[in-house]
């Protein structure tokens, strides 16, 4: 599957929209979509920062535990996963924006096991179709919860 960029205008400063995106631990006060998070490191989100969450995806609960691999402080990070025989990589950006900001959202998926990659082929359209929609929602609560708060 092709990345997958949403992006999303936000008018409250980058800082504050980087805080909250980062912030997993509470993501399921904002993100809808989210049940529940459970965090395997403790501190400050880093590099190496892990935690499971729990989401409704596609009408049921799905989980899935990230690690973060890249992380720019105030700017942007990016997450790994790896089930069902793929890998998954989502890539969040807080980008200056007039007095506000832009958050891309960057979502691959890299299937590699032999059902993985048929799954793909037969449904990949549906697919992205239905993740671009599950994470416009995403950044569309991120936007309410960030400008709620200036």
């Amino acid at each position: 599957m092709k990345p997958l960029v949403i992006t999303k205008s936000i008018n409250a400063k980058p800082q504050r929209v980087f805080e909250l995106m980062s912030d997993f631990e509470h993501a399921g006060d904002y993100i809808s979509a989210i049940n529940k998070v459970e965090m395997h490191t403790e501190g400050p989100v880093g590099v190496g920062t892990r935690f499971t969450e729990t989401r409704t995806m596609f009408g049921k609960e799905a989980t899935e535990t990230m690690e973060v691999s890249i992380f720019e402080p105030g700017q942007s990070y990016t997450l790994l996963a790896g089930s069902h025989g793929s890998r998954y990589t989502s890539i969040m950006r807080a980008l200056p924006e007039g007095d506000g900001t832009r958050v891309e959202f960057e979502f691959h998926a890299e299937p590699h096991s032999f059902m993985a990659k048929t799954m793909s082929m037969l449904l990949g359209p549906l697919m992205k179709g239905a993740v671009a929609k599950a994470m416009g929602q995403d950044l569309e609560d991120l936007r309410v919860a960030a400008e709620a708060g200036g």
